[in-house]
């Protein structure tokens, strides 16, 4: 006579018990999303973009934003042959258009719009501009990306409590945080020490590392009363958050930044300098 029970559980009766139990709070969801990925069900970077995507609603826009100091702006009153190579430059499919100061945003101007412009057409800036969305620093990332989604809007101004412009973010900046930086040639292992050593003599630096480290792996004298890390020195040297493929000589070592976002430097590659006599 058969028995009405099973022996045991079988491996999938367990699993699907662990699957179906309904978790009380984000951790147990955490915890359950990483037993999954321990069984095989979720891949490593499925599990990272679901914990990219539940952090979201703890992130406000002010986390991921452009500071207003690093903004590329038009002003309405260049013409199109005075900012066009500045359109060229950055790359960036959107512009804000502003009135003489960056707390005075009229509009949006899309790049692809300057077409009409090099086709030889009658070309107003005014006209040209979509509106410009603003939104406050606390506004949170999921409702940021449902609102985006949902106007097919891909850039937002940010103001603070007393209206001023503090920054811009635009859907690729709330994406990041899902799907991570896009990885190219020059990322590194985070295990890999701060400072590595190159076939042809220069070395690779993480931005992170701190000054007082690099001076002493070097011999130079760099002071970190301003800035803690070399990133912070190299940007202090610019004046600016510089792009991929800038370099600069400063304290008799010539720095190229190797890996860069819009917000701070990855990595840099470094190399000694003669200096003239």
């Amino acid at each position: 006579m058969d028995s009405p029970h099973h022996d045991k559980p079988t491996f999938l009766e367990r699993l699907g018990a662990i699957l179906m139990r309904e978790p009380e709070d984000r951790e147990q969801l955490i915890e359950l999303l990483h037993s999954s990925y321990e069984r095989h069900l979720l891949d490593a970077d499925a599990l990272a973009m679901i914990e990219g995507a539940l952090q979201m609603s703890e992130l406000q826009a002010r986390d991921v934003m452009v500071p207003r100091a690093q903004m590329d702006v038009i002003d309405i009153s260049e013409s199109p042959a005075d900012f066009v190579p500045t359109v060229i430059e950055t790359a960036h499919s959107r512009f804000p258009v502003i009135d003489g100061t960056k707390d005075k945003v009229l509009g949006i101007l899309l790049a692809k719009d300057l077409l009409r412009y090099y086709a030889g057409e009658e070309f107003d800036v005014r006209e040209m501009l979509r509106p410009a969305v603003f939104i406050p620093e606390s506004k949170r990332l999921n409702v940021l990306l449902k609102e985006f989604r949902q106007n097919r809007n891909h850039i937002a101004i940010i103001v603070d409590e007393y209206g001023g412009v503090s920054g811009l973010v635009t859907i690729e900046d709330v994406l990041e945080q899902i799907v991570g930086d896009i990885e190219d040639e020059y990322d590194f292992d985070e295990t890999e020490d701060n400072i590595v050593s190159q076939p042809d003599g220069r070395f690779r630096v993480k931005a992170q590392t701190e000054i007082d480290d690099f001076n002493t792996h070097f011999g130079t004298s760099f002071s970190d009363d301003d800035v803690d890390t070399v990133g912070g020195l190299v940007i202090g040297a610019f004046e600016r958050v510089p792009k991929r493929g800038e370099e600069i000589v400063e304290g008799g070592m010539r720095f190229r930044v190797l890996r860069a976002d819009s917000r701070r430097i990855h990595l840099l590659l470094v190399e000694p300098v003669a200096t003239a006599e």
